[in-house]
């Protein structure tokens, strides 16, 4: 039986019609079909039955307009990328600093252009994400990079991927990055998701990984933003051949809705991924991380360890799931959710799965949830310590443990300091 239409589907539908003449007409026709068939989630989708996207969203938002050049601030020393308001630029990043041999192409090119092969990439049709908001953003794409890095390559200087969203107005925007590791590449990318106003943006963006046999990607993921009416999903879509190894770090900082999402297939044997994850949310916030990890071949090994700090009224979801195919035997995962409530009022959902069709595995899960340790809380204070600082002390080092296999001590730094200037802005009565 055919859907009956929505208020909010219409609004989308007059989205695409303004899309969908700007490139890749097949790829955002086959995935307006797939959208249309199921429209926004609600929560009786079971992937979505944490996060109401479809009452967060309300009526989609128009497209952002071309915004002016701001100045960006540096958090790193980095090769920058920028995309803003879901369209690349070039004026904001560093394309010339690009390391030999690694090339940087606005996404809107690739589009006109049509390659087959880049069109085949973009859909990512091998990594399983059965979802709408994933179609939904390669329907509406405005732009974003493609971000190739040679076989044999191993880069000393991180690339930094930045999107970012401007304006007070309620805007939407719609970016897909791509990025390709040839066979045995090394590089560590940083992903980060921003806002430069305080507005109600609506931002769907999704990130394609595809790490050729061998290769050796370190991705670190921070997002936050400037206002509660702000709405992000962030999808990260990675496809791993035979020996590839990603390890990804992310922190999350609430603002508004904050959905990040992981599909990650593992497609040649002894590949490696690693997901480790932060989550700060305080007031009304509520951030979801979802991520599927599916084994398909022998020898596959899967880590995901995320931490869940949460205050005031705020709300963190976990959903994890363990794939693993009838094939892929010798796969060892493991999977572990940890939250850390400061307040009567936070809440935690934790919803971890495993789906195991063959017979020589090892597989587990871990959830936790709860208040900070009175013991160790005490332990500090008897030495001196107020109790304020006491709490600080005790919550950065849960939330610093998701960071510790980050190599690259400056973004180690950079991500501790995040999390202490967060607990600088708690409300004095929010203590314990």
């Amino acid at each position: 039986m055919k859907r009956t239409a929505t208020e909010a589907d219409m609004a989308l539908a007059g989205l695409f019609e303004e899309m969908k003449g700007r490139g890749g007409a097949g790829l955002r026709a086959a995935a307006w079909e797939d959208f249309a068939e199921r429209g926004l989630p609600n929560r009786r989708v079971e992937a979505w039955h944490y996060t109401d996207i479809r009452a967060a969203l309300g009526k989609p938002a128009p497209l952002a307009a071309t915004a002016a050049a701001p100045q960006l601030p540096r958090a790193q020393d980095a090769v920058r990328l920028v995309t803003l308001d879901g369209v690349f630029r070039p004026d904001l990043s560093d394309v010339a600093d690009l390391p030999d041999g690694v090339t940087g192409q606005p996404l809107r090119d690739a589009l006109a252009q049509g390659a087959p092969g880049i069109m085949a990439l973009l859909a990512s049709g091998d990594v399983q994400t059965d979802d709408a908001l994933v179609s939904l953003n390669a329907a509406l794409m405005q732009d974003g990079v493609i971000l190739r890095i040679p076989a044999g390559a191993a880069l000393e200087r991180t690339i930094e991927l930045t999107s970012l969203v401007s304006g007070e107005a309620a805007q939407s925007s719609f970016s897909r990055s791509l990025v390709i590791l040839g066979r045995g590449a090394r590089a560590t990318i940083v992903e980060t998701a921003g806002a430069l106003a305080a507005g109600a943006a609506q931002d769907n963006q999704a990130l394609i990984l595809r790490l050729a046999p061998g290769a050796t990607l370190d991705l670190v993921t921070h997002a936050t933003g400037k206002s509660d009416a702000l709405v992000r999903v962030m999808s990260l879509i990675a496809h791993l051949d035979t020996g590839a190894s990603l390890n990804s770090y992310a922190l999350l900082e609430g603002a508004g809705l904050l959905r990040r999402q992981i599909f990650a297939r593992l497609d040649g044997e002894h590949a490696k991924v690693a997901f480790n994850g932060a989550t700060l949310a305080r007031g009304r916030q509520h951030v979801d991380t979802t991520l599927v990890v599916d084994h398909a071949l022998p020898h596959g090994e899967s880590r995901e360890r995320f931490r869940n700090i949460l205050d005031g009224q705020g709300t963190g979801v976990f959903q994890g799931k363990i794939i693993v195919r009838p094939h892929a035997q010798k796969t060892d995962g493991v999977m572990q959710s940890r939250a850390l409530l400061l307040s009567d009022g936070a809440t935690m959902n934790n919803k971890p799965e495993l789906e195991i069709f063959a017979d020589d595995v090892q597989c587990g899960h871990g959830a936790t949830s709860g208040r900070l340790d009175t013991d160790q809380l005490f332990y500090l204070m008897a030495r001196g310590l107020p109790r304020r600082e006491a709490e600080s002390l005790l919550i950065e080092g849960f939330a610093n443990e998701a960071f510790d296999g980050i190599a690259h001590e400056p973004l180690r730094d950079w991500l501790g300091a995040r999390v202490s200037a967060w607990l600088a802005g708690r409300s004095p009565e929010r203590a314990q």
